[in-house]
């Protein structure tokens, strides 16, 4: 079994890597968006959906990289692992499949359900 520093290392070369990855990815989106589109009066210009695809994806691809720049910060300061809601270690298979994860299971889960049911969660640390 990997100790808790092994974990920690192999994730934070996952990060670089996903790190380096996204950035080559919204760098060559932000290209792509660069170029000017003529708008066709008609509806469903292929120009215009590939564009609008494009900077959906770009938006996904910029909220992925926030993730995973926390995480590297988390890992820098030695918080690597811990919910942010809870404080509880974060289930190192769930760090494998999710390296940028930042909350256990439950606290993920209690979190989905909030965000259906409309209402902002918040952590632990801003309740008290």
């Amino acid at each position: 079994m990997a100790t808790r520093d092994e974990i920690v290392a192999r994730e934070r070369r996952k990060l670089m890597e996903e790190r380096s990855r996204v950035t080559g990815a919204i760098d060559r989106l932000r290209d792509a968006l660069k170029v000017e589109v003529d708008v066709d009066s008609e509806e469903g210009d292929p120009d215009l959906i590939e564009r609008e695809k494009n900077v959906a994806l770009l938006t996904q691809l910029e909220h992925k990289l926030e993730g995973v720049q926390t995480a590297l910060r988390s890992i820098e300061k030695g918080k690597y692992g811990k919910c942010e809601r809870c404080g509880k270690d974060i289930d190192p298979e769930r760090l494998e499949v999710r390296p940028d994860a930042t909350l256990c299971i439950s606290c993920q889960s209690e979190v989905e359900k909030l965000i259906r049911r409309g209402i902002t969660p918040r952590n632990e640390e801003e309740r008290q």
